[in-house]
């Protein structure tokens, strides 16, 4: 029986009859194809942040001043900061590199993405770099500006939601209303004199 077996398998390797031939092609993988978010000129071009991602702009800067105030009141025992401290920190948040986030879109829908983000699509692709870091940067600025050092710190020892709160849910913030991703509602007409 071992010489008809040694026999055949050397017959069938001259034939070029191999594994191939009796099982066929082994599966291709299957590919995926995933496209870069396509921009518009204003969010590529623009030096502000498009209206529609200012949203998901004003809770990452909410989210890395929090970080911030926690990591520095972490190195002097949870003690309140002093204003010249709480003040440094808060330029350091907003002068900080902003290059971890970018831009992904999601269902035809372009959403900003990074750290203290809600979680987006694991199979995207997202764009980094260009005009995002100096947009945040910017906003930051005038959030600290607009508001103040001493109501945001103030805001961040009421608890971590406050930051966020105060920011972007307040009535000017850019999740207010209307301005979460849609148009703004039309303003009133005034009456002339």
């Amino acid at each position: 029986m071992q010489p008809a077996l040694a026999a055949w398998l050397a017959l069938s390797l001259l034939a070029g009859t191999g594994a191939e031939g009796m099982c066929g092609e082994p599966p291709a993988a299957p590919s995926r194809s995933i496209a870069a978010p396509q921009l518009s000129p204003e969010e590529r071009l623009s030096p502000h942040m498009p209206e529609s991602l200012r949203c998901d702009a004003c809770h990452a800067i909410a989210f890395q001043i929090e970080e911030q105030l926690r990591r520095a009141e972490g190195k002097v025992g949870r003690k309140a900061l002093s204003e010249s401290d709480y003040v440094e920190v808060l330029e350091r948040s907003c002068s900080q590199g902003w290059e971890s986030y970018g831009v992904q879109e999601l269902n035809g829908e372009k959403r900003l993405a990074g750290p203290g983000l809600p979680s987006q699509e694991p199979m995207s692709v997202m764009v980094t770099g260009g005009p995002w870091p100096s947009r945040l940067s910017k906003m930051c600025h005038g959030y600290v500006g607009e508001q103040g050092e001493a109501q945001i710190y103030g805001a961040h020892r009421r608890g971590p939601a406050a930051v966020r709160e105060l920011l972007c849910h307040g009535e000017k913030g850019a999740c207010a209303g209307g301005k979460a991703g849609g148009p703004s509602p039309p303003k009133a007409l005034q009456n002339e004199l």
